[in-house]
């Protein structure tokens, strides 16, 4: 299946689909137009400019006071991307690398950024037989564009750097042999054009997203299995309270909460005590402000990768070129830091849950074991979740609020947003771990729950038990713990 690229509106599910079903890209005739006419306003704009244009025919940051001669154009532009490629830290994984030469494509096809048509097409091409360049997670500002990781998602354009093909890292020239493509000679405001955008930022956005909606889900299911073992009540679930504050996330959490227990035996078994602690009574509340929160930042990245984020703009119609600030990443760096709290709160919630399941309450044994004291049972992955609980809040502290002036000032303020997607990428995949630990100490829970009582939980826990089982057993005496939190990681993955 292919996905045309064209400018109607491109949404994370679609891209969700690109990804996951490994779809191929090409250029409407509407981009491809779009492209061309921008390119060639350019070009002939070029011939009778009258004054300076930054980035055109000027140098770059603090040096945009220095005009470029003419037969220096080329050459300004190459230099642009090879030395702006100073990444550090770890790779960025693969997967977002695919995002963002997707997230590229879509911000250059507008028609307002000055590249030649066989640029875009360069990076379709890579992107439809994964060729996916080698970035590096650090060296981003989030502000004028995410100008080095950009600048290493650009290098293999012009034959220059490392890309990741077929399971090989190897440079991007020997691959370009090997498809018979020559390096692109990048004309006047291409390299500008590449370097300048918040594709890295967004790329690491829609991939937390995609992946956050994923484990909301999976925190209701799970969470739902945890109250059952802990014999837990369903009046905090019950429609009438969450209309007196009709949240939607918290209302739309309690609905799939009752949906997934209907028909329990467990549930409906007469209970001994009358409440229960927060980390379950307030599972709508907590895992609704999560969805609710996901909701409003997919509204924002939405729009942000529906935009031309590069600078100067180019506005052939209008017969203008302005320079300005669409690359500043402020928009979606709170959104991202806020992402990150969210998810930090939802793995909050479920290692308290875990910390009740394994206090040898409602009838459940310590530590979710048989036999307490030769073994030590599931004591030891509570503190697994706890520490990496501890880690989020670190992570948390919002990378938005940071700014240090570059380019000897001109660039005097900057969103820090890079910061804020590669910690939430963190708190994401700490999150998917620590909902899995508690899916480890549920399952256990509530086999033991099954023996106590006698009654069976709703078809949907009882079928996600059953499920997992295949992959995780039951834990009758001490076991080795790390595969085991692995299978359950790779389970709700």
């Amino acid at each position: 299946m292919t996905h045309t690229i064209s400018s109607a509106h491109l949404s994370l599910g679609r891209i969700q689909d690109i990804i996951e079903k490994h779809e191929r890209i090409e250029l409407g005739a509407g981009a491809v137009s779009a492209i061309e006419k921008c390119r060639k306003y350019l070009d002939s704009k070029m011939e009778d400019l009258s004054r300076p244009v930054y980035g055109v025919t000027t140098g770059f940051g603090s040096l945009c006071n220095v005009t470029i001669p003419e037969d220096k154009l080329s050459a300004l532009q190459h230099n642009l991307v090879m030395s702006h490629a100073c990444g550090t830290g770890d790779a960025v994984r693969p997967e977002i690398v695919k995002l963002m030469l997707l997230l590229k494509v879509q911000c250059l096809s507008y028609g307002h950024s000055g590249t030649q048509l066989i640029t875009v097409q360069r990076l379709v091409d890579m992107f439809n037989n994964d060729i996916l360049p080698v970035i590096y997670q650090q060296g981003s500002l989030g502000a004028s564009g995410d100008l080095a990781p950009l600048a290493h998602m650009s290098l293999p354009l012009i034959g220059l750097g490392e890309v990741l093909y077929k399971g090989e890292i190897r440079q991007s020239k020997d691959v370009w042999t090997e498809m018979g493509w020559e390096p692109i000679r990048l004309q006047s405001k291409e390299g500008l054009a590449l370097l300048n955008g918040t594709q890295f930022m967004s790329a690491h956005a829609v991939w937390s997203l995609i992946q956050c909606k994923k484990l909301s889900a999976w925190a209701d299911k799970i969470g739902a299995m945890s109250l059952e073992a802990y014999d837990g009540r369903i009046e905090p679930f019950l429609p009438l309270t969450h209309k007196l504050r009709r949240h939607i996330g918290q209302m739309e959490t309690a609905e799939a909460f009752l949906k997934l227990l209907d028909g329990s035996e467990l549930m409906n078994m007469q209970k001994v005590h009358v409440q229960d602690p927060y980390s379950f009574r307030c599972i709508p509340q907590v895992h609704g402000a999560v969805k609710d929160n996901i909701r409003y930042v997919e509204s924002v990245i939405e729009n942000e990768i529906n935009s031309a984020t590069d600078n100067p703009n180019i506005f052939p119609d209008e017969d203008m070129i302005i320079s300005a600030g669409n690359f500043h990443g402020e928009p979606i760096a709170i959104p991202m830091d806020t992402l990150a709290i969210a998810m930090s709160e939802l793995a909050n919630i479920s290692e308290r849950r875990i910390y009740q399941l394994i206090s040898g309450e409602r009838g459940l044994p310590k530590f979710l074991v048989a036999n307490p004291g030769v073994n030590s049972g599931f004591m030891i992955p509570q503190y697994t979740a706890a520490s990496i609980v501890s880690q989020n809040k670190g992570l948390c502290w919002p990378a938005s609020v940071d700014s240090i002036p570059s380019s000897q000032g001109q660039e005097d303020h900057v969103s820090m947003g890079s910061n804020s997607a590669t910690k939430l990428v963190r708190v994401v995949d700490n999150c998917r771990t620590v909902l899995a630990i508690e899916l480890f100490n549920a399952a256990q829970a509530m086999d033991f729950r099954h023996r106590l009582s006698g009654g069976r939980s709703s078809q949907a826990i009882e079928r996600l038990l059953q499920d997992y089982r295949k992959d995780v057993p039951f834990i009758s005496d001490d076991a080795y713990m790390h595969p085991l939190i692995q299978k359950s990681i790779e389970f709700i993955s």
